[in-house]
């Protein structure tokens, strides 16, 4: 299949190109003439000549393009840019986090429904503590700019906000381009890459590409699942659109559009309405539709359930402390569930999500109930809304239902992933989405690397092995998977520490395992700050060279830790640094010139802290903490040393 741009001729875009590889594109003329304005203020009039070409293109060249910014595609972005490759992210609108942005407002879940110990880490625990210490104001539009901040900060990383793709060329089963437009800006964008990810959570790249694509609601017959459709079916889970709302000093009169619906007392025997702050995520419809295409309407009908919803919950009488409450916020771009799911080389099943399936393979992993949703939604106000089994325990996600069968080079993230819709019922919600985000990321740069096809990565060992070793250096959450990096140099060294709790010994940081796994051990070397600073030292029989210290802290996962507009919602968090976390510390290296300090931080708050520093010889090092953020104990899961090159 070759596709070229027959959407450009229809505009009437001539094939003019500027080739540019940074985020910004300058398509104005240049003119040495000045001329004065207000004044004493001079201007190059030159620098303001609007472009002579409507829609023109704009080329990029990089190794990876991902296609959708949401939570999926900010991860896959910022791990294959942190880990060397260029990348171009597409988002085709203004702002970033696709549902968890301010635009929609759906909190981030995850494995934290299991309430174990299960939150997710890596580049979504990033995220996460850095919002909740730099917006206490908790304000939607500022964690927008808190994903914003990490994206653009990333060198690595092309940002095209308000860009949708559109096309793409495809020749011997890979795709070779794809473009994308910006109306404000209007350019059409042309991008050149070695790998594709699509985070659209639509899969419209791949559908576009012409890969295999999944629809609907298998029968229970085709994957021999117990919670499946006796008939298989082309319906989907709906989507939802939320409100705000707050309270004033006076009463606050609602007269709804002539075109919101009607709901009497019996359409919520089976949907709750509690408070009135942030909307419900059963206001839900589309499932029997086509999801994509109908969406237009869908949202307006959407639209006219809430103001409906609203219109009973203010003048049916039922809800007299209503009387002082107001809508504040419609949200106007629906959230999705579900509607492609593109087909890799594994279909998972409600078997694998059950039985918590340990694939060989695994490069992330879910925890969120199968949660299914009749596709009626408020047209079927007589069925509930919902079906949820809770699971026991988390359970693997692996990398080959992560990459295409039959388009070499696309890799994706999102509800969009090779699963059975029953499955998909778990595996769809952001926090999961997230790391199976840094999953692909990674995995392109890994490809990238080593030579590798995506194909060849999931089906050799010995690479794998190595995958996710590098998957858990950078903090992704695997399960069952310790370190057993033959680069880590703290590895050979000898511990010791200024004093350790009976459950903490200093040995914990290297046992292998980062993170409370529910096995009844601490993995970390605890020390009681009450008596003042502390310390734990590696010490090496022969002095090592290093310039690269890793040390991963305690950020309490086993809590909540997401934004959402709903008070009671933080009951079961902290806002700000976690108080488990160390805060200040240093680092000593012992050298053949004595001791030195290499590291000085007053102010940490991750839970993942890399430092890099000039190459040393170094015969030891010591990290000395001064506090925590409120926990007596000092708190540290792993310390890593490395000579990077």
């Amino acid at each position: 299949m070759n596709k070229r741009r027959g959407f450009l001729k229809t505009l009437g875009i001539g094939s003019g190109a500027v080739a540019l590889g940074g985020p910004i594109s300058t398509l104005f003329a240049a003119s040495h003439s000045d001329f004065s304005f207000e004044g004493d203020k001079k201007i190059n009039p030159g620098a303001f000549l609007a472009k002579t070409e409507a829609y023109a293109k704009v080329a990029y060249n990089v190794d990876v393009c991902i296609v959708g910014g949401g939570m999926s595609g900010i991860c896959a972005a910022i791990a294959a840019a942190r880990n060397g490759q260029k990348v171009v992210l597409m988002q085709d609108r203004s702002r970033l986090g696709g549902n968890a942005s301010s635009e929609i407002r759906m909190h981030i879940s995850g494995a934290s429904q299991l309430k174990q110990v299960w939150r997710e880490t890596g580049i979504l625990e990033e995220l996460v503590l850095t919002e909740a210490v730099t917006n206490p104001q908790r304000s939607y539009e500022m964690w927008d700019f808190v994903l914003y901040d990490k994206v653009v900060s990333e060198p690595n990383i092309t940002l095209l906000l308000d860009t949708a793709f559109y096309d793409v060329e495809v020749n011997d089963s890979k795709i070779q381009k794809v473009w994308g437009i910006c109306s404000p800006t209007e350019e059409i964008s042309e991008i050149t890459a070695t790998y594709f990810t699509d985070c659209t959570g639509d899969g419209s790249l791949a559908a576009k590409a012409g890969a295999n694509c999944m629809r609907g609601r298998e029968a229970k017959s085709t994957f021999n699942e117990s919670l499946a459709v006796d008939v298989a079916d082309q319906k989907t889970m709906g989507n939802s659109i939320l409100f705000m709302a707050q309270p004033h000093k006076e009463a606050m009169p609602y007269t709804p559009p002539v075109w919101a619906r009607k709901y009497t007392t019996k359409d919520f025997v089976h949907r709750n309405i509690g408070s009135y702050e942030y909307g419900y995520w059963w206001l839900e419809l589309g499932g029997s539709i086509d999801i994509i295409g109908d969406g237009q309407q869908n949202r307006h009908d959407l639209l006219a359930t809430l103001f409906g919803v609203w219109d009973y919950i203010k003048n049916s009488g039922n809800h007299p402390e209503s009387a002082n409450w107001a809508l504040s916020w419609v949200g106007m771009i629906p959230g999705k569930r579900e509607s492609r799911r593109i087909v890799g080389p594994y279909i998972m099943k409600q078997q694998d999500v059950q039985a918590a399936t340990l694939f060989e393979d695994r490069v992330a992993y879910g925890g969120w109930p199968l949660d299914d949703h009749p596709p009626g939604g408020m047209d079927t106000t007589g069925d509930v809304p919902y079906v949820s089994i809770p699971l026991k325990e988390p359970y693997s996600i692996p990398f080959r239902s992560l990459f295409s069968d039959n388009i070499k080079n696309l890799l994706f993230a999102g509800r969009n992933i090779s699963v059975s819709h029953v499955a998909l019922s778990s595996t769809r919600v952001m926090a999961t989405c997230a790391t199976l985000g840094q999953a692909v990321g990674t995995a392109a740069a890994y490809c990238m690397n080593n030579n590798l096809t995506p194909d060849s990565l999931a089906n050799t060992s010995t690479a794998m092995s190595k995958f996710q070793q590098l998957l858990l250096k950078q903090d992704q959450a695997l399960l069952g998977i310790k370190n057993e990096d033959e680069d880590d140099l703290a590895k050979s060294a000898r511990v010791k520490s200024s004093s350790e709790t009976s459950d903490g010994s200093a040995e914990n940081i290297l046992d292998g395992i980062n993170r409370n796994i529910a096995d009844g051990k601490t993995h970390q070397w605890r020390a009681s700050l009450e008596n003042g600073e502390q310390w734990i030292e590696l010490k090496w029989k022969k002095p090592v060279r290093i310039n690269q210290i890793q040390l991963t802290f305690d950020t309490g996962l086993d809590r909540f830790l997401r934004m959402s507009p709903q008070d009671w919602v933080y009951n079961d968090q902290v806002r700000g640094a976690q108080p488990e976390t160390i805060a200040a510390y240093t680092i000593e290296a012992e050298t053949n010139d004595g001791a030195k300090k290499i590291i000085d931080i007053d102010n940490n708050y991750l839970r993942l802290a890399s430092h890099s520093f000039e190459e040393i010889s170094a015969k030891s090092i010591r990290i000395n903490v001064t506090k925590s953020h409120g926990d007596k104990l000092a708190r540290l899961f792993e310390v890593r040393c490395y000579l990077e090159n």
